[in-house]
């Protein structure tokens, strides 16, 4: 397996799955924690993200297939996607930055009828695929039957990371609330949920 990357909680590896490329995402254990309380922790966050997953493609909303589940090693085995990391999109192309930002807020809209919240949307975790579709990726943190404050976090967290990440092209956050208002019929309850938990930052 080829590396792609090492976070905190888990390695990233490309390599294939009955000759298709894939993804392999592997939780490594941590030496800190008791084992038998690591590997509870690792197969019940491989099972929560693997189900997640699923959740948000019936909703609609484009993720990676998961191929296969292995709990004992907590691995996943995911489709690849193909396409632009949308961070790198629109650094490069600042021109598709409205369309691409509506998409982003259409998509999170129908993954929050959904009651699914993200957990970490940034544009680092979004890849524009050839026809046309955004795909959403490590939605390890998210949560199914998501309360309004969850959504709301999701909604703070992504203004936070898109002004941070481009500063320039903020004006373009209004085609993602356009699309987020125009495909989650309560989408003003979650702005203003964002707004406030926005406040609260501010003031403590």
């Amino acid at each position: 397996m080829q590396p792609l990357s090492v976070g905190a909680e888990a390695s990233i590896f490309q390599s294939d799955f009955l000759g298709r490329k894939a993804i392999v995402k592997k939780r490594a254990a941590k030496a800190y924690r008791h084992p038998v309380l690591d590997q509870r922790l690792r197969s019940a966050r491989t099972r929560k993200e693997a189900r997640l997953l699923r959740e948000a493609r019936r909703a609609g909303v484009r993720t990676p297939m998961v191929y296969d589940v292995d709990l004992k090693e907590s691995t996943l085995v995911m489709e690849f996607i193909d396409g632009d990391k949308v961070r790198e999109l629109l650094e490069e192309r600042p021109e598709e930055a409205d369309a691409v930002c509506y998409r982003i807020g259409a998509d999170l809209g129908r993954l929050h009828s959904n009651r699914i919240a993200h957990g970490d949307l940034t544009t680092s975790n979004m890849i524009l695929m050839p026809d046309g579709q955004l795909c959403f990726l490590d939605i390890s943190m998210g949560e199914s039957m998501a309360e309004l404050e969850a959504l709301g976090v999701d909604i703070q967290l992504f203004h936070r990371a898109f002004l941070s990440a481009h500063s320039s092209l903020a004006p373009s956050y209004e085609s993602f609330l356009r699309g987020y208002l125009e495909h989650q019929d309560q989408g003003r309850m979650v702005l203003e949920r964002a707004e406030e938990i926005r406040n609260r930052g501010r003031y403590t």
